[in-house]
């Protein structure tokens, strides 16, 4: 599952790309290594019609299964140690570090987000899977220049939640992107999922605006050879050095649903 991106791009080109036609991001520094829970630039559409860039967290809100498991694991942990516990404050106040990555798209959990009010795309130049074998993490992208390209992606405005338990609760918008079976070259590297990228103007566009019921098709993978491996084993696309955080977080159990 993809939990590491880099975007380069600046805002213009986005605009160009997307034909978005409001910038609320201003001016737009390249981001190199973009985190789970960082703000990181999408195109989404306004209240009133007017394709926007705009700034949101990566991750969206987790299952209440999801947060009710985890709440059980630390209620548990907590009373090993004798410790009283309020199961319903606990559950409230359970951490949500988000879901970077949505696969099941049957689940009612994110059929109230298939809409095109809560579609977005997600600018990228290149993003990172994670490997254990030799070499490290391998980075893919649309080739080795790393073009501006997109995820498809889902959001929500203003959820409030806690995302981490030293900030308590706090209110943002917040994305996440589809993901379905791999192609190559990420089929060899990560079997398991790869982002869905829409491809040229009339496949965003379909993205942006058809019903989910015509448009579920685009959460499919590319054909094998569009993407190329254009760095391996570092913690941003190998070409910039990343601001903010020098290691990789570790990975959530809730990266994927």
């Amino acid at each position: 599952m993809c939990n590491l991106y880099s975007h380069t791009s600046n805002v213009q080109a986005i605009i160009d790309l997307t034909r978005a036609t409001r910038n609320l991001v201003g001016n737009l520094p390249p981001q190199p290594g973009i985190f789970p829970d960082y703000e990181a630039p999408i195109v989404r559409t306004g209240a009133d019609g007017v394709r926007e860039v705009a700034m949101v967290r990566w991750g969206m809100l987790s299952s209440q299964l999801a947060l009710m498991e985890a709440a059980k694991k630390r209620a548990a942990k907590l009373e090993a140690k004798g410790r009283p516990v309020d199961f319903k404050e606990l559950l409230r106040l359970e951490p949500d570090s988000g879901t970077t990555n949505i696969r099941n798209t049957s689940s009612k959990h994110w059929q109230r987000w298939l809409g095109t009010d809560n579609r977005c795309l997600v600018p990228f130049a290149s993003f990172s899977e994670f490997n254990k074998a030799p070499g490290g993490d391998v980075w893919f992208a649309c080739s080795e220049a790393r073009p501006l390209a997109v995820f498809a992606g889902i959001w929500t405005p203003g959820w409030t939640c806690v995302r981490k338990m030293k900030t308590g609760i706090e209110t943002a918008d917040l994305f996440g992107f589809l993901t379905t079976e791999p192609s190559e070259p990420v089929a060899s590297i990560h079997p398991k999922a790869m982002p869905a990228i829409p491809t040229g103007s009339k496949e965003m566009d379909r993205w942006m605006t058809a019903r989910w019921q015509d448009e579920k098709a685009l959460q499919r993978p590319l054909p094998d050879g569009a993407l190329q491996i254009v760095a391996r084993s570092a913690k941003n696309d190998g070409r910039q050095h990343m601001k903010g955080p020098g290691q990789r977080p570790a990975q959530s159990d809730r990266t994927q649903i």
